[in-house]
């Protein structure tokens, strides 16, 4: 019955992704086991990740005529989810700032994301310098939630009270998702069709991808990309940095710096925007247009450009520009105070994983896949947004408690595992087997994990 369920959302992605109603090639689902979860979070992920595969299916065929069966694993899908990589004798830093985290109000609660040192400092300067999470607690608890949460996303911080599903679908922000669609698709005119090979082995070899995403979602769909064979040139800002996030998802990457407020950074970043296939970015609605890389721009340097792109809370009503995470939108949706309300418990149960950021990092590959088929066929590029929030909308609408026959998803075992070493920077590590595998596809990337800005800005 689980099987079925991933079947039939794979299906109903596919129709969301494509318009049509029937799958192009056949899908089989292997492995066992669920998260615990009050959300049927396992199957989502895996139909995101078999969507993906099936784009894969449906690209090649375009070449040789003929559609692979794809089989997603649930289990490795689940568990990538968690994390890709395991270190032989090294650590990797911790995922979360001391600060980060759940804090009761005076009427409530509310998340504060600390991660990245700007956004801590955004709490510290209204909230006062602490040392740790029990005496921030102690401030915290003179706020009402609502007046926190505007204090410091006005500030320019990250911050997100917890409403329930029927406060979030009476929110003004709530309420602007209704008529969102999970991808929103818009073409480009045609211009000279590309020369890619699309072989089976790896079909994005010599398809390249610009990466201008960071933490979970975006880095994820390129991840994906990489694992396909495409030469993707991940861009950071200097001075951002990840150290709990790098070695799991630059797998396969090269890795960049570039200072777009800089002349001369900036026609190099134009020099490689110009000889893209495709541009996956993450930045807040209207950033990279303050940027002067707006759609239209974007279009204009590169031609038959897939353009796909991803924020937080969707790209209409109020929020469109609001900085937020998927802990953050766990919180605004509903879904961390339906945890709460069903495991009995008195304070928020989000999500066992980030799993907002993996099914659309999932569904943004995908979308990638699509726009490459798109262009394959007419000669036009393509542009295609999607949201977390869009995603959460997913998840919860239409959904059934996790069955309880089926084995709980916690920790990789042995057997999870690629047999050989992944050797990187920081040390030996091994890297789980591919959460989807086709008849003539394998993923496989080229080369280990490595640091933010260890390469140059160049193309291969």
């Amino acid at each position: 019955m689980s099987d079925e369920l991933i079947q039939e959302k794979a299906r109903a992605l596919y129709a969301q992704l494509t318009g049509k109603i029937s799958l192009p090639c056949t899908l089989h689902v292997s492995g066992a086991g669920n998260l615990p979860s009050y959300y049927p979070v396992t199957p989502l992920i895996a139909a995101s990740v078999a969507l993906a595969g099936i784009a894969v299916s449906q690209l090649v065929a375009l070449r040789n005529g003929k559609h692979d069966t794809v089989t997603v694993d649930r289990r490795l899908a689940s568990l990538w989810c968690k994390t890709s990589i395991r270190p032989d004798g090294w650590e990797i830093p911790p995922a979360w700032d001391s600060l980060a985290g759940d804090y009761a109000t005076a009427d409530g609660w509310i998340r504060l994301h600390t991660n990245a040192p700007a956004h801590r400092k955004v709490v510290e300067t209204l909230l006062g310098k602490a040392e740790n999470r029990e005496a921030l607690a102690l401030r915290v608890v003179m706020w009402k939630k609502a007046a926190l949460e505007h204090a410091v996303v006005r500030a320019g911080g990250c911050a997100a009270q917890m409403l329930s599903p029927e406060e979030w679908q009476h929110h003004v922000q709530g309420k602007s998702l209704i008529a969102e669609p999970l991808f929103q698709h818009a073409l480009s005119v045609k211009v000279a069709p590309p020369h890619w090979e699309l072989s089976p082995q790896q079909p994005l070899a010599g398809v390249k991808v610009l990466d201008l995403t960071r933490i979970i979602a975006g880095p994820v769909a390129t991840r994906f990309l990489a694992g396909l064979g495409a030469d993707v040139l991940r861009i950071d800002p200097f001075g951002w940095d990840e150290p709990s996030q790098e070695a799991d998802v630059t797998l396969g990457k090269h890795c960049a710096r570039l200072n777009l407020h800089n002349p001369q950074d900036r026609h190099r970043f134009e020099e490689l925007l110009r000889d893209a296939d495709v541009i996956v970015h993450g930045y807040r609605a209207g950033a990279l247009h303050k940027l002067g890389y707006g759609s239209e721009q974007r279009r204009a340097i590169a031609p038959g450009l897939v353009d796909v792109c991803l924020n937080a809370y969707g790209w209409s009503g109020p929020w469109r520009e609001r900085r937020g995470f998927d802990s953050l939108v766990q919180m605004s949706c509903g879904i961390a105070e339906q945890g709460m309300q069903r495991s009995g418990r008195h304070k928020p149960v989000p999500l066992p994983v980030q799993a907002l950021d993996h099914t659309t990092g999932y569904l943004m590959a995908a979308a990638v896949l699509q726009g490459l088929a798109q262009r394959m066929e007419t000669g036009q590029g393509s542009e295609c947004r999607l949201s977390l929030a869009r995603t959460a909308r997913e998840l919860m609408e239409n959904s059934t408690l996790a069955e309880s026959g089926e084995p709980l998803i916690e920790s990789a075992d042995p057997a999870d595992f690629l047999p050989e070493q992944e050797r990187t920077v920081w040390g030996n590590a091994r890297r789980l087997l591919p959460p989807v595998r086709l008849e003539n596809t394998t993923l496989h990337w080229r080369f280990p994990a490595s640091p933010l800005g260890s390469a140059p800005a160049s193309w291969r």
